[in-house]
C-alpha cells in the first residue's frame, strides 16, 4: 500500500480504526447509497465490470455533496472510460474544514486529513482500488481542498486535479510533500474565486500565482514548456528532477466546471508517467 504521506502506518491504523474502515467492510453502497466511514461518508461508482483500476476521487464546493458529483452522469462515464472508479467524498462541515476557511480559520486541517487517509484506506480494502492509481480532484472549495492534499498528502496519490480554488490565506511558506504532480485549471474571467483571491469574511481566497510559485520553488520545477492547446484550454507545464509535473491550464471563462478540464488535466498526467501503466 502506498505510504500514506506523513502519517506512520501506525497512525493510519488508529485513523481507520477511528473512521470505522473496518466495521464496514463489504457494506452494500454506491452511486445513491453512501458508503460509511465512521461519522463520514463518501459514495462510489464503479465501471461495469464491477472493477476498477484506480480511482478519481472528486471533492465538491462549497455547501455541496457527495450526492451531487453522483448526478454529473458525463464525470462518471469520464471515470469509467479510463477503468477507474469515480469516488465523491463529502466535507465536514457546509465547507472544507482547512486552514482559513471562513467558518473557523482557528481549524488546521487534520480532521480532512485523517478523513482521506481512511478513505485511501476503505477503497483499497474494500473495493480493490490500486492505491497507486488515485487521481484527486475538485472544484471551487473543492479544489482548495486537493491543494491541502497535495501539500500534506503528496505519497498518496499519483496526481491532483484543483479546479478554481486554492488554499484559504495565507498560502503557506512551504509543503512537507514536495515536488508533487498537479496540473491546476482556472478560468480568467472567474469572479467568485479570481486568480489572485478575494476577501470573505474575515479571511481571503489565496492568490493562485502565490500558490503556484511556492510549489514550484519548494519542488525545484524546472522552465516552463508550452503544450498544445485544446478547446479554449491553454497550459503549460513544468517539471522538477524526478519527473514530477507542474501544469497550469487557463480558459477564458468564469466559475465553471468542464469534464474538458478534467480530461485536459488527466491527458497531461498520463503523458508525463504519473499516473502507472495498468
Amino acid at each position: 500500500m502506498r505510504a500514506l504521506g506523513f502519517l506512520t502506518a501506525k497512525a493510519a491504523a488508529t485513523a481507520a480504526l477511528a473512521f470505522g474502515l473496518w466495521p464496514t467492510m463489504g457494506a452494500a453502497c454506491g452511486v445513491d447509497t453512501d458508503c460509511q466511514l465512521g461519522e463520514r461518508v463518501y459514495r462510489i461508482a464503479m465501471p461495469e465490470s464491477g472493477a476498477a483500476t484506480g480511482a478519481v476521487i472528486f471533492n465538491h464546493g462549497y455547501r455541496g455533496s457527495q450526492k451531487g458529483a453522483m448526478r454529473n452522469k458525463a464525470l462518471i462515464e469520464y471515470a469509467h472510460g479510463q477503468g477507474m472508479a469515480l469516488v465523491s467524498t463529502k466535507s465536514a462541515d457546509e465547507d472544507w474544514q482547512i486552514p482559513g476557511v471562513p467558518s473557523d480559520p482557528s481549524v488546521d486541517g487534520a480532521e480532512e486529513l485523517a478523513y482521506f487517509d481512511a478513505l485511501n484506506a476503505a477503497l483499497e480494502a474494500e473495493h480493490g482500488i490500486d492505491p497507486n492509481r488515485l487521481v484527486v480532484s475538485g472544484f471551487s472549495a473543492g479544489g482548495m481542498m486537493v491543494w491541502n492534499l497535495a501539500c500534506h498528502r503528496g505519497a498518496s496519490y499519483a496526481g491532483f486535479v484543483p479546479i478554481a480554488g486554492t488554499f484559504w490565506e495565507p498560502v503557506p511558506a512551504e509543503c512537507p510533500s514536495g515536488a508533487v504532480n498537479l496540473v491546476h485549471v482556472h478560468g480568467t474571467s472567474d469572479k467568485i474565486v479570481p486568480l489572485t483571491g478575494r476577501k470573505i469574511a474575515q479571511t481571503k481566497q489565496g492568490s493562485i500565482f502565490d500558490a503556484l510559485q511556492m510549489i514550484s520553488t519548494v519542488g525545484a520545477y524546472g522552465d516552463r514548456v508550452p503544450v498544445p492547446p485544446q478547446g479554449d484550454l491553454t497550459c503549460a507545464a513544468r517539471f522538477a528532477d524526478g519527473g514530477e509535473l507542474l501544469g497550469f491550464c487557463t480558459h477564458p471563462g468564469g466559475h465553471s466546471f468542464k469534464i474538458e478540464y478534467l480530461a485536459k488535466a488527466m491527458e497531461l498526467l498520463q503523458g508525463s508517467g504519473a499516473l502507472p501503466a495498468e
